[in-house]
């Protein structure tokens, strides 16, 4: 046998591993420009953000502040919900509204978990469906109440640690956990730190108002604040594994003497302008910046 003919079987023998190791391993394992583009990404840091904000009142301030232009054609068209969008510090922003109720005809904002969960869920597709890839934080802004046993005062800015629920009690053992629904955010101690904010949980409800038995499931949470969307909004988060953090402005005080709604409507306005003085405070702080860093 020549030489020749000792490598044929050979030749033929590794191309045939070859061509079998390139129809097993995954298609991004032989992709060099997909390999370069997630390295890319992760020396990046944040730059595409969404920031989620409930009622129109919270977010226009916010949303003229940073020039940010009306996309009518972001949400699908059946849905009431809105989006703004632009440039800011380098980074992608989109800023989403639960927009107004029409099914009830009542003209009032959307607020509570449901709408919260949709936008968020919609939002977040559609940015991962259009760059290719999902955005890389969710800020949960907003209005909130606050807990004066948490050192909460109006006016307060804190910053979520983790979100749960308070009103989805569900007495079964296997149903416990996923009622409270709890989901950490993405830590934000230095950020806390430039801001001068407090650090705390917010504690989800889809009622102004509280009972005794809120009250046991608020303090069970370790709540220091709260709201009626940032757990629907984390839960959402979730699903497309993307980092989410609440800032949120403190209106009325849950274990205050004052009536909630009076107290809410009462510190509204000047609660807004609050967090549009903070929200670009937090832009510039989180972009380019690595999820460890904020």
């Amino acid at each position: 046998m020549t030489n020749s003919s000792r490598r044929t079987p050979i030749l033929l023998a590794t191309t045939t591993v070859l061509l079998l190791s390139s129809l097993f391993l995954p298609s991004n394992a032989l992709d060099t420009e997909s390999t370069s583009t997630m390295t890319a990404s992760k020396i990046k840091g944040i730059t595409n953000v969404v920031i989620a904000i409930a009622m129109e009142a919270e977010a226009a301030p916010f949303i003229e502040h940073l020039s940010l232009a009306e996309d009518a054609d972001f949400f699908p068209k059946v849905t009431p919900f809105k989006a703004y969008r632009g440039l800011h510090e380098d980074c992608d922003i989109t800023v989403v509204t639960n927009g107004k109720d029409d099914v009830h005809a009542s003209g009032v904002d959307n607020v509570g978990t449901v709408p919260a969960a949709v936008a968020t869920f919609l939002a977040l597709q559609t940015i991962t469906t259009t760059t290719s890839s999902p955005p890389d934080l969710l800020i949960n802004a907003g209005t909130c109440g606050g807990f004066k046993r948490k050192g909460a005062g109006i006016g307060d800015v804190f910053l979520t640690t983790a979100v749960a629920n308070h009103d989805r009690r569900i007495p079964i053992p296997a149903f416990v956990d996923y009622g409270i629904g709890r989901i950490e955010s993405v830590n934000a101690s230095e950020l806390a730190k430039s801001l001068n904010a407090k650090l705390g949980v917010c504690t989800t409800g889809n009622s102004l108002d509280k009972h005794d038995v809120d009250d046991f499931h608020m303090e069970q949470n370790d709540a220091s604040v709260k709201d009626m969307e940032a757990a629907a909004i984390a839960w959402s988060c979730s699903l497309h594994n993307v980092p989410h953090l609440g800032v949120k402005v403190v209106t009325d005080i849950v274990d205050g003497d004052k009536p909630t709604e009076e107290e809410f409507l009462e510190n509204l306005s000047s609660a807004a302008k609050s967090l549009q003085e903070a929200l670009p405070k937090v832009i510039a702080h989180v972009c380019g910046k690595h999820h460890h860093e904020l």
